[in-house]
């Protein structure tokens, strides 16, 4: 009588190992407390840490930090007004309103006026 036993061990992808590894690695951090916080046991984490420092894995890299590009705005030649528009419907009649983007307070202040 055989039995054959499967193996039951978690596989963890390499981005999952790599934001636990980068965890362990902030200041202050206590491996223990970030492997129980990602529900793995903590000597599977040692084990990572431990092939990382023999160079049989390669180390976490940060990512995801903000990084500030300057970027170059063109400046707007010719461009033509924006103006705003709004069109209302009361049963058989239309009114399209145009008013300029320069006195949008005053269009605020008439629709307000308007609604009432």
């Amino acid at each position: 009588m055989t039995s054959e036993k499967k193996d039951m061990r978690r596989q963890y992808s390499a981005a999952m190992k790599a934001q636990v590894l980068a965890a362990c690695g902030e200041p202050g951090a206590s491996v223990a407390k970030v492997a129980m916080a990602h529900g793995i046991n903590a000597n599977v984490v040692h084990r990572w840490r431990q092939l990382v420092r023999e160079g049989k894995r390669v180390a976490p890299t940060k990512t995801g930090e903000f990084i500030a590009l300057p970027l170059a705005v063109p400046a707007a030649q010719g461009a033509a007004p924006v103006d705003i528009r709004v069109e209302l419907r009361r049963g058989a009649i239309t009114m399209n309103i145009i008013w300029p983007t320069s006195a949008a307070a005053d269009f605020a202040a008439w629709t307000r006026e308007l609604l009432r």
